[in-house]
C-alpha cells in the first residue's frame, strides 16, 4: 500500500433489536442462540418470529460454540476493499453442534490444512466497545 492508497473503513454489523442479545454476548465472549419455546428448535440467524412454526415465543440459549466445517474458500486475491489487507482469510459456513449453520471466517490456522467436516470452536475477535465477531478455530 502507498501513502496515497486510502482503504475504506471495514464495515459493521447493522443490529436489528431482535438481534442486540447476540451481539451483547458476543461482545461478552459468549455465544448464543435464539430458541422457539413453541417447537423447541433452534434459530440461526436472530429474527422477530420462528421460521418453523410462526412463534413469537423465543428466547435465548448458550451455544456449546463447537461444530464443523460445512463448507470454506480461502479468499486469495481481493478488489481493492478495506479486506485488501487480510487476504488470504477464510470464509466458511460453520455447522454448529445445536444443527444451525452459521457464516463466519476461520482463524489461527494453516489454510492448507482445513478441510470439510473438520471440528472448530468458537473464538472472539474484539472490533470495538461495541462489536466483537465470532469466529472459529480448528479443534487442537
Amino acid at each position: 500500500m502507498t501513502p496515497n492508497d486510502v482503504r475504506p473503513a471495514k464495515p459493521v454489523p447493522v443490529v436489528a433489536p431482535w438481534a442486540r442479545p447476540f451481539w451483547d454476548a458476543a461482545r461478552e465472549g459468549r455465544l448464543i442462540l435464539q430458541h422457539c419455546e413453541d417447537c423447541d428448535r433452534v434459530i440461526h440467524y436472530p429474527r422477530m418470529v420462528c421460521p418453523h412454526c410462526s412463534s413469537t415465543k423465543l428466547d435465548w440459549r448458550a451455544a456449546s460454540g463447537r461444530g464443523t466445517i460445512y463448507s470454506f474458500t480461502v479468499v486469495q486475491s481481493n478488489a481493492p476493499s478495506a479486506f485488501a489487507g487480510d487476504v488470504p482469510y477464510v470464509v466458511a459456513v460453520i455447522r454448529l453442534a445445536e444443527g444451525v449453520q452459521m457464516l463466519s471466517n476461520i482463524v489461527e490456522c494453516d489454510h492448507d490444512e482445513l478441510f470439510c467436516d473438520q471440528e472448530v470452536e468458537v473464538v472472539f475477535e474484539h472490533l470495538d466497545e461495541e462489536f466483537t465477531l465470532p469466529k472459529f478455530r480448528p479443534v487442537r
